[in-house]
């Protein structure tokens, strides 16, 4: 008995569009830049779209790349080796303070947050002393750091060090929520931050130099690329690789302070190792699939292999799922990386006010400050729909709720 079709299918016979899309929007806009996407000459078997896929730069958020013998940095993006970490505590919703304004405040003082312009003083974002293991962990960082950086010298007046261990803005959040069995877990979001950015943008840019240099066609100028033996291709992938791991470690530092921060308003001793997720979902690794060595690029989308962790979470007031993958090879072993935007943040903070805010968070201690409206829930896709789309993928492991959310 054959499998039902789990998925849509658009694009060329010669390269086709996969899409796990059902029940949920995809604009046109995104449509037209996964079209273009196909058109590359390098792209292997097939392109793969998440179902919370939405227009983003270049290339679209929520798709699966998988390419042999050439590499698109924009694809890849400029919030290298974003990503999330979850852990589950010992601790249960009773152990938590009964004013969780405490716990909020405790957590924004243990994590550096927040931007501000260059001419307004100290990046809030940013340590201004990285504290010891800020330190520890940046010297295993720096060697490899310096080696680039000896290549490409401007990445040295990057915020690097000092941005190891901190959160960012946007989208970007740590959560202490819930599960189905009210036991407390910490969640958080972020990636490789400036120096993670400084190094997307200058591989961009270099690649959208070696197309005009060489009069290479395409698309869309953002979907420059480097071909494998050419001059940057194996500079881009030690770059871009040590970017993730920055990001990795960006995530353990700023959970351990997050360890400490709560621990200093409950008040009994607890772990949090229980479980322990740390995924990427902007990155590019190599991988096989359907036999072959290939290059994957995830733009917003998780490795979903057979019984691994990940984390889907929805907006900062609709509850996230920690899953297990599927090992769908359709998908080349991967799912969504959250709910997926609905509405750019424009268009977010043009339609709704602070009273829709309030409301729509009334049951999270979180923000609810004009600052923060383009991350309004309704600004984003219906997560259960997100989820019922990509059942073939992953299969859910705990359902988290938020009570705590803190933005940048």
């Amino acid at each position: 008995m054959s499998q039902p079709i789990d998925h849509d299918v658009i694009g060329t016979e010669r390269t086709p569009i996969r899409m796990w899309t059902r029940g949920v929007p995809v604009e046109l806009g995104a449509r037209q830049q996964l079209l273009d996407i196909v058109k590359m000459p390098f792209i292997f078997k097939h392109l793969a779209v998440m179902p919370d896929v939405h227009m983003g730069k270049g290339s679209t958020i929520g798709s699966v790349i998988p390419t042999k013998g050439a590499i698109i940095p924009a694809a890849v993006g400029v919030d290298i080796g974003c990503g999330m970490m979850a852990v589950r505590t010992t601790l249960t919703s009773d152990d938590l303070p009964q004013d969780l304004h405490v716990l909020r405040a405790a957590i924004e003082r243990s994590v550096p947050h927040g931007s501000a312009p260059k001419h307004r003083g100290r990046d809030p974002g940013a340590w201004g002393e990285p504290p010891t293991l800020v330190e520890q962990v940046w010297a295993t960082l720096e060697p490899e750091f310096e080696r680039i950086a000896a290549k490409y010298p401007v990445l040295k007046k990057t915020n690097n060090r000092n941005h190891l261990g901190t959160l960012g803005t946007g989208n970007h959040f740590i959560e202490v929520c819930l599960d189905e069995e009210n036991r407390v877990w910490f969640m958080l979001h972020s990636g490789s931050r400036g120096v993670g950015n400084a190094i997307g943008r200058l591989f961009i840019d270099m690649a959208q130099k070696e197309m005009k240099k060489y009069f290479v066609s395409l698309p869309n100028r953002d979907l420059a690329y480097f071909p494998e033996g050419s001059e940057h291709f194996d500079d881009y992938l030690q770059a871009v690789h040590w970017a993730q791991e920055f990001a990795r470690k960006n995530r353990e530092v700023m959970m351990a302070n997050l360890v400490e921060a709560v621990l200093s308003v409950v008040d009994k001793p607890y772990q949090a190792d229980e479980e322990v997720v740390n995924c990427h979902h902007n990155y590019v690794q190599r991988e096989t699939h359907f036999g072959e060595e290939v290059l994957v690029t995830r733009k917003g989308a998780i490795s979903a292999r057979k019984g691994e962790a990940g984390i889907i979470p929805g907006s900062m007031g609709a509850k996230s799922y920690i899953v297990r993958g599927l090992g769908n090879e359709e998908a080349f072993c991967s799912c969504s990386h959250g709910a997926g935007r609905l509405m750019s943040r424009t268009e977010a903070k043009r339609r709704f006010t602070i009273k829709d805010q309030e409301r729509a968070t009334a049951h999270v201690e979180c923000r609810k400050d004009a600052n923060v409206i383009d991350e309004i829930p309704m600004a984003y896709k219906d997560i259960d729909a997100v989820m019922q789309a990509q059942e073939t993928l992953v299969e859910v492991a705990h359902t988290l709720r938020q009570v705590v959310c803190v933005k940048g």
